[in-house]
């Protein structure tokens, strides 16, 4: 019998290595399924850097790199899936295989250290800490996640389908939705990097975007999420079954407003 994974309280989720280390599983899939980034996000953290070197942790398939290596940054990897590392490399990144915290730079520095939907994997000091090792003289880390809004008629409507089909497990309230839920996430960013003393203060730049979703890209969206990609796979059917239909009753597709919020912060001592 498959036991389904607990949810992992957001401040502690970098201890919860089974689920940060989950998603290699179909590295294709995910990366044909999640979001990307708008540019803008991008441009607004190259234009507060002093270059264009970057090292993003937890790269995984290379989706939180493509607006950056599009702006002409220079990008290094650095995954601790050796499945997700490969598919990344497959997209044209350089990529060392290796947990963030442990990691050896050998040397290296870096203009800028992204983070694209990770860095609430690692230690909320240990990170930071290793980030300001690894920066140039007024280098900036930037942690930024997409976070999402369904319109109205499905946010009504969605929650009643997790609560059905998985009320019996961590899951039944459903995905994480807007940036209210991942305020926590964002707080213990912010305050790790105030422990690591190496930073000025942290900032919270937000980027609005929208994109359209069929109910078939929708269905291919949801089993990448933590957690909820290791369901039992009936479950996992009656979800999706579930799902769908919801999103059948509102025309069969929809827009999705995203709201994708970055926490930097720029490093603090001179050359």
């Amino acid at each position: 019998m498959t036991t389904l994974p607990p949810r992992f309280d957001p401040a502690d989720s970098h201890r919860a290595r089974g689920v940060a280390e989950s998603f290699g599983a179909d590295a294709a899939a995910y990366h044909r399924a999640r979001p990307d980034y708008p540019p803008a996000l991008a441009d607004r953290i190259i234009a507060a850097s002093p270059g264009r070197d970057v090292l993003d942790v937890g790269i995984g398939t290379g989706i939180s790199a493509q607006s950056f290596q599009a702006a002409g940054c220079r990008a290094l990897g650095v995954e601790v899936d050796a499945r997700m590392a490969e598919f990344a490399r497959s997209q044209g990144f350089d990529v060392e295989v290796a947990k963030f915290e442990d990691w050896d730079s050998a040397g290296r520095t870096f203009d800028i250290v992204i983070a694209g939907q990770t860095w609430h994997w690692i230690d909320p000091v240990a990170g930071p800490t290793k980030a300001a090792r690894v920066l140039r003289p007024s280098g900036r880390l930037a942690a930024f996640w997409n976070t999402f809004q369904f319109p109205s008629a499905l946010a009504e409507t969605l929650p009643a389908v997790y609560a059905r089909v998985l009320g019996d497990t961590p899951f039944s309230r459903g995905m994480f939705v807007g940036p209210d839920a991942y305020a926590p996430i964002f707080d213990k960013t912010a305050d790790g990097i105030r422990q690591a003393d190496g930073f000025g203060d942290p900032e919270r730049w937000r980027t609005d975007w929208q994109r359209h979703y069929t109910r078939d890209e929708w269905l291919n969206v949801v089993p990448t999420a933590g957690g909820i990609n290791q369901l039992p796979q009936g479950k996992l059917e009656e979800l999706l079954a579930g799902i769908g239909t919801a999103i059948d009753t509102v025309g069969g597709s929809f827009t999705m407003t995203y709201t994708a919020v970055t926490v930097t912060a720029a490093r603090a001592d001179a050359p």
